[in-house]
Formats: structure tokens, sequence, C-alpha cells
């Protein structure tokens, strides 16, 4: 008999792998130190950001297949190298005081790492956690939240120490190491696997497991108006979010008068609440629903977004904060149980690849929007109205979705009824 590996020590993998890749989240640690050495702007520097985010976008939709093709090891291998050889280039990059260089490295083949170890583990996860599709997709992207908590104070300390590229070369090695041990344990599930007693409970009535909306494959999905819904929902969350994240440091000396290292203090703090707002909001959604989930996001962040321009108070500008990170985590380690509830797990880690386009265009749009108006205006805060807007028009896609999500339930349900009385 195969020996069944340990779903909850898979979990882990997919967390060492996640804790790595969401590194990228620490990126303004950076951005004051390469300013100064080389007296690029914001914009400039920015760019690196959103060119990470871009190709993981991008990645993620084109290295879908490989993933349900190959499995999730051969995917985890993968994405250790290009993410590795991605850091590590980056200090050759400064090295050679090349910006064009470190989007190479940092932006391109960065962010195809980026892309293929984030969705290796997650579409691997649903498929080991049929009970727990929420928890299951949280405690992996829980990890990508929380790598900053962990690697902006050790960048920021690296940074400080042994300068800008010698950073870039430790963490590259490190990132490669934790990736491919993670990557090794890896494995989808055997045909028709459940966990111990579960299908007993299913059958016995003990066990209530709300029937996925449809089976269809990535191309089948993309003809679906939910599948475009999901993505904008996804959009706006992303833009906005991480809008703030990118510059959180940079911001937050401009709003509330804190030096920098307390900002980087407050960034890896923040790392914090991004990862629990992933397993909080994740573990949530399976008794509130997706899409309720979707809308309680959408409700909270509005009024924050508008009253943040005003805030001076070191206090409410940390509240504010943690809310944002939070809802912006949750938005992630949401989106994969979401996408097995309406579209199934036939192709999830494509269709999630697809879904991930969102944060590939956010990526590009929201830091370098927010760059642009601080070359612009002088200020981050100018741009934090208009994203209230966005959140706004967030919210009303949220209720069209709920709605197109019943109505298709009740026409399901209906032809089942009609399916059962035939036979």
């Amino acid at each position: 008999m195969q020996k069944v590996k340990n779903r909850w020590l898979i979990a882990a993998s997919a967390v060492g792998i996640h804790i790595s890749i969401g590194s990228v989240y620490a990126w303004s640690n950076f951005t004051t130190p390469l300013m100064e050495e080389f007296g690029w702007s914001s914009q400039q520097v920015q760019l690196t950001f959103s060119l990470a985010i871009l190709f993981l976008g991008l990645s993620a939709a084109f290295l879908g297949h490989f993933v349900e093709k190959y499995g999730p090891r051969k995917a985890g291998l993968l994405a250790a190298s290009f993410f590795g050889v991605g850091i590590f280039g980056s200090g050759l990059a400064v090295n050679m005081s090349s910006l064009p260089l470190l989007y190479i490295f940092y932006g391109v083949l960065g962010g195809i790492g980026l892309g293929v170890g984030y969705i290796a583990p997650v579409s691997t996860l649903v498929k080991w956690f049929p009970d727990r599709r929420g928890l299951a997709t949280g405690l992996a992207i829980m990890g990508f939240g929380f790598a900053a908590a962990i690697s902006s104070p050790i960048m920021d300390s690296l940074i400080s120490s042994v300068g800008t590229a010698n950073t870039f070369f430790i963490l590259g090695v490190s990132y490669f190491v934790i990736m491919t041990a993670s990557s090794l344990y890896l494995e989808k599930p055997p045909a028709d696997w459940a966990p111990a007693g579960f299908k007993e409970k299913v059958a016995s009535g003990q066990k209530k497991i709300k029937e996925d909306l449809a089976q269809l494959t990535a191309n089948e999905s993309i003809k679906t108006k939910r599948f475009y819904f999901l993505w904008l929902m996804l959009f706006i969350n992303v833009t906005c979010g991480i809008a703030i994240i990118s510059a959180m440091k940079p911001l937050a000396v401009e709003s509330i008068g804190i030096t920098t290292t307390e900002a980087a203090a407050l960034v890896g703090a923040l790392g914090i609440a991004n990862g629990l707002g992933r397993i909080i909001w994740a573990s949530a959604s399976d008794y509130l629903g997706r899409a309720n989930t979707y809308m309680i996001f959408f409700l909270i962040q509005i009024p924050i977004f508008f009253l943040l321009p005003s805030v001076t108070s070191q206090v409410m500008f940390s509240i504010f904060s943690v809310l944002v990170y939070a809802c912006y985590g949750g938005g992630f380690a949401s989106i994969p149980a979401f996408i097995g509830d309406v579209f199934g797990t036939k192709q999830l880690g494509a269709i999630h690849g697809y879904i991930l386009t969102a944060w590939a265009a956010a990526g590009l749009a929201g830091p370098m929007f927010a760059a642009w108006m601080k070359d612009t205006t002088g200020s981050y805060q100018a741009s934090l109205t208009f994203f209230a807007g966005l959140f706004v028009v967030a919210l009303i896609i949220s209720i069209l979705t709920k709605k197109d999500i019943a109505k298709l339930r009740a026409q399901k349900e209906a032809q089942n009824q009609t399916n059962t009385l035939a036979s």
C-alpha cells in the first residue's frame, strides 16, 4: 500500500515556501537605501517591486497548467531556482550600479519564482483539506503575509551592517535552501483520498459539505461572468492595499513623523497583521461564505482610506494600517477556496493562476500610481482618497457576485431535484 504523507506537514512545507517568497512585501526596506546610494527616483525604485508582482501574475497564469501537469514538487523546485537566482542576482545588479539588471533579476526572475511558488502549494492544499478549504489556503498564504514580519527587521539589520548588495546575496542563498527543502515534501493526495472518517461523516449527515457550483477547466472558467467578478474584486483589493504596503516605511515617516528604524519595525509588525488576516479571514470564510467575506473587506476599508490622509495620530495610523493589512491578506487567502466553490477543483491551480493576473496588473498599477503621486505632489496621501472610491466600486461588484452565485446555485438545485424525480 502507498504510504500517505501527513497533510499537516504538507501544510508546513507550503508555509516554508510562502515565508520565503513573501519577503517581497518587505521591499520598502530597500527603497530609501537604493534612492540614497544611486540617486534613483521613487518611481524608478518602485518599478522593481511592481515588475516582481507583474511577473508573479504572468508566471502564475502561464505556468498554472505546469503545476497541474507535473505536480507541486517540481513546481516548487522550479520556483526555488528562479527566486533564489533572482534575489542573489539583485546583489550583482547593485554592485554594478545597474537599474536594468535589478529589474531583470528581482523583477523578472524573482517574479517568476514568486508566481510558481505561490500557486504550487495552494492548489495542492485545497485537495488535502476538502473539509477545511478556507483554513488550508489560509495556512499557506498566512506564511506569505508573515514573511514581512520575519524578513523586515533582518533586512534592515543586514543593510545597516553588510550593505545592500551583500543583503541580497545572503537572502538569495537562504531562500533557495528553505524553498528546496520545503518543495521536496510536497505531493498531491492519492486519487479519491479523504481525511480519516470524513466520508463516513458526510454519508451519515454529521458533516455537511456544500457542493461545488461547477467542475470547470481553466479555459471554461474564463468564459463565465463570475470569473471576471472575482478578478475585479481581487484587482481592486490588491491595487489599494499593495500601494500602501510598497510605500509603508516612507509613508509612516511622512504621516506620523516616526524614525526610519521605527518605521521598519512598523512594517514588520504589520506583516503580522497581514499573516493573521490571512488565516483568520480564510477560516472565517468557511462559515461566513466567500462572497460575504469580500463584502466585509470593502465595507471596512472604504472609510479607512477616506480618513487616512488626515490621520496624524500614531495610534490611529497603526490601527488603520493593521485593518488594511488584515483585509489585504484575507483577500488573497480566501480567493483559492472561492475558486474551488464556484469552479471546482478539476483545474484549480490553473484557474488560480489566471485569477492572479489581477495581482500582476494591480502590482503595476497600485505602487506606480502612489509613487507618481509622491513625485508629483510630494506626498503619498493624495492617492488614498482615489483608492477609497475604488473600494466603493468593489463593494458593488461583490454584491453582484453574491446574487449571481445564489441564482446559479438555485438553478443547480432545481436541476438536481428534476434529475432525482426523473430517476
